[in-house]
């Protein structure tokens, strides 16, 4: 019986389709997949061990959402998420802090691992499609360097669980479109859900119901009414958390003002040098940074035009070419373009105030011109003629060295100091790399670096508010009092309501002993951000200073009731009891601020000078302050006169006068080098008492060194 046109082209069809599958759909699919993984996670080794970067600390470290008891709540019903609203992300953090605490290793390779499981999915959808060299280009997906950035910067996990749900929708749509009627009506649903999910991952996946009609026009499936009342509720989702994102980053992100006040004809220019800039990236992918310069646009300059006149070329040359080349290449393109167009500048995003582009913006989109590529290089005819080995050697070479590549790539996210340093090696007039290497290394305690750096930053851009602060901080920490002064005033007066320059300006004038003047800028720094914990606390400390206890307690309460974990915040608490005679309240804070952090030297003097010489025996526990004082001491190289004194207060009290004599005269040498003379005075007093055996009491014949 002869077979039918219509059945010959069924034939024709399977014998393609055979023809361009990749991996044999038998036994072995399982062992190319095992490899797909195993060359993603070797690939990434270097990035097994590393630490966190940039703002790591707002998702992870100091994100109180992940340790809170109404943490989960608050993640998904308020406004509390310290970027956007990503509920999933903050969620999967959550569940890993309670799992491995704050070791960034088991981040790391959950990014890992969610990006392996991306890859097996495009694998998988490639040959859902019928598109020739699925693995080859699933594999290229999981390898190329572009992709480190997503993989191996812990606060990217929005994009590597995005994409899992991305992908497993578009996965649930190839099944509805090609699906039994037992099982559409399942798929349709799950397709929708995992879109939310991808949704509730990160907004940019807004962009999938252009892929769902992109997969319609490559099966050849009419697109009517019905077709597209299905895509409608996908349409409804996206847009709905598109406005909340677009309101998020304007009004709590500061995606306003001249800086992003470009017209559309700029952001049109814009748009189309980035989707050069990123094809050209996944072509040749060499001088990968962080933060790539951010590019002048004006649309009174002609030169800026050219990339526009390229990308309508380009259009018009895929369009009327598209008859002999069939659908893939406009399906490529145009997935390409739709996947990236939240990121292009239409939408102004926060972040591009330091670059108008970002490597991890193309996580997902590069998967059409890599599938593009792939199927490519599979009909091409002179692999496709040639020897399987041949054919496996081109195909290893180019694995070989993507991997490579992403080994070396993966190594810059290291630790902070290495990230910014590379960054600047590669963009130096990065005015944020700058800045941010700074920050790194004021905490390191390499404050002239620090001051140099900050300095360059604020060479390139002088009206940079933080700058001003970064430079005046760094000044306060090496007591340059009247530089720390000049500078964070520059910073208010570009940002009069900048809430860390005010706190930060009441830290001088506490050191400069104006009281008054700090507790002003205080109360402004809480009034600008209600939430500001740090300025609580400082302006509760300044009150307790000037002896107003009472509010001292108010403020500290409030910081308290904001962050309940706060080891500072308990310490200042214990201070103020301790002023208004509740010693057992003062014990209390002492002792939660040292179950926070243990090595919290301030809280160790004071508990210890508390135990060592409170009038109240049931509370003193000399054998406890010798052992608080100790660690105090060590933990400050034997430098403070105030420590020393109270480890000689609670030598004194286990009647170890010997010790208390020999320590108190160490602490009398310190005092006396650091020109403190009231503090002086007070050791010689409390030597008088060791001399004449007699231990120190907090109300007795000696004062107190000041409580930190």
């Amino acid at each position: 019986m002869r077979a039918s046109p219509k059945n010959k082209g069924r034939q024709r069809e399977g014998r393609t389709e055979r023809r361009n599958k990749t991996v044999p759909q038998n036994g072995a699919a399982w062992l190319w997949g095992l490899c797909l993984v195993a060359a993603t996670v070797l690939s990434y080794q270097s990035a097994w061990q590393a630490g966190y970067v940039w703002d790591d600390d707002v998702y992870v470290t100091a994100n109180k959402l992940l340790t809170v008891p109404d943490g989960l709540r608050r993640i998904w019903f308020s406004l509390d998420s310290p970027s956007q609203y990503f509920p999933l992300v903050y969620t999967s953090f959550r569940i890993e802090y309670a799992l491995w605490g704050l070791n960034p290793a088991g981040y790391h390779w959950v990014n890992i691992l969610l990006h392996s499981a991306n890859a097996l999915l495009v694998w998988r959808l490639l040959e859902r499609l019928r598109v020739p060299g699925a693995w080859l280009a699933a594999a290229i997906f999981a390898l190329h360097p572009v992709q480190v950035e997503s993989v191996a910067w812990i606060s990217e996990r929005k994009n590597v669980l995005m994409g899992i749900f991305f992908l497993l929708a578009l996965l649930f749509w190839v099944k509805f479109l090609d699906g039994s009627s037992k099982r559409i009506g399942r798929s349709y649903v799950l397709a929708l859900v995992f879109y939310a999910l991808a949704l509730l991952s990160k907004t940019t996946a807004c962009t999938l119901p252009a892929a769902l009609l992109l997969i319609l026009w490559l099966k050849r499936s009419p697109i009517g009414w019905r077709r597209l009342a299905q895509v409608a509720p996908f349409v409804a989702l996206g847009l709905a958390m598109g406005l909340v994102t677009i309101w998020w980053e304007r009004y709590h992100q500061g995606t306003q003002g001249a800086l992003f006040s470009m017209g559309l004809l700029e952001r049109l220019l814009v748009a189309c040098h980035a989707l050069w800039f990123y094809a050209g990236k996944l072509l040749w992918p060499v001088e990968l940074t962080f933060s790539y310069p951010r590019w002048t646009i004006s649309a009174a300059s002609l030169l800026d035009y050219g990339w526009l006149f390229a990308t309508v070329a380009l259009s018009a040359a895929i369009y009327f070419f598209r008859r002999r080349t069939g659908r893939s290449i406009e399906v490529a393109a145009l997935f390409f373009a739709a996947t990236l167009s939240p990121v292009l500048g239409f939408i102004m995003l926060y972040t591009f105030r330091f670059s108008f582009v970002a490597d991890h913006y193309q996580y997902l989109a590069c998967i059409g011109p890599i599938a593009l590529a792939a199927a490519c290089s599979a009909r091409l005819e002179v692999l496709s003629s040639a020897k399987s080995w041949l054919k496996a050697t081109v195909y290893g070479i180019l694995l070989l060295t993507l991997g490579a590549l992403t080994w070396k790539q993966a190594q810059v996210y290291r630790d902070p100091e290495t990230l910014w340093v590379d960054t600047l090696k590669k963009n130096p007039n990065s005015w944020m790399a700058h800045s941010n290497l700074g920050t790194v290394l004021l905490k390191l305690g390499r404050v002239g670096e620090a001051i140099a750096h900050y300095k360059k930053a604020l060479e390139i851009d002088p009206n940079y508010a933080a700058g001003h602060n970064n430079l005046g901080n760094a000044f306060l920490r090496i007591g340059q009092l009247d530089e720390s002064l000049a500078h964070l005033q520059k910073a208010l007066e570009i940002d009069p309501a900048y809430p860390e320059a005010h706190n930060n300006l009441g830290n001088t004038f506490v050191q400069m002993g104006r009281l008054e003047e700090a507790i002003a800028h205080y109360r402004k720094a809480v009034e600008r951000d209600p939430k500001y914990v740090e300025a609580y606390n400082n302006l509760g400390a300044a009150f307790l200073q000037i002896g107003h206890a009472e509010e001292s307690l108010a403020h500290l309460r409030k910081a308290l009731e904001i962050d309940p974990e706060n080891g500072e915040v308990h310490n200042n608490l214990g201070n103020t009891f301790l002023r208004l005679r509740q010693l057992d309240e003062a014990i209390t804070h002492y002792r939660s601020a040292l179950e926070i952090n243990p090595v919290n030297v301030n809280a160790q003097n004071n508990m210890a000078w508390l135990l060592a010489t409170c009038p109240e025996t049931r509370l003193r526990n000399g054998p406890k302050a010798v052992e608080l004082a100790e660690q105090a001491d060590n933990l400050t190289g034997n430098r403070s006169p105030i420590i020393a004194a109270t480890l000689a207060a609670a030598y004194a009290e286990t009647g170890r006068f010997s010790d208390a004599i020999r320590t108190a005269e160490r602490a009398l040498q310190l005092a006396i080098d650091q020109s403190n003379n009231a503090l002086a005075d007070a050791i010689r007093e409390q030597i008088g008492l060791y001399r004449s055996g007699s231990p120190s009491r907090e109300t007795g014949q000696t004062s107190a060194p000041a409580p930190q």
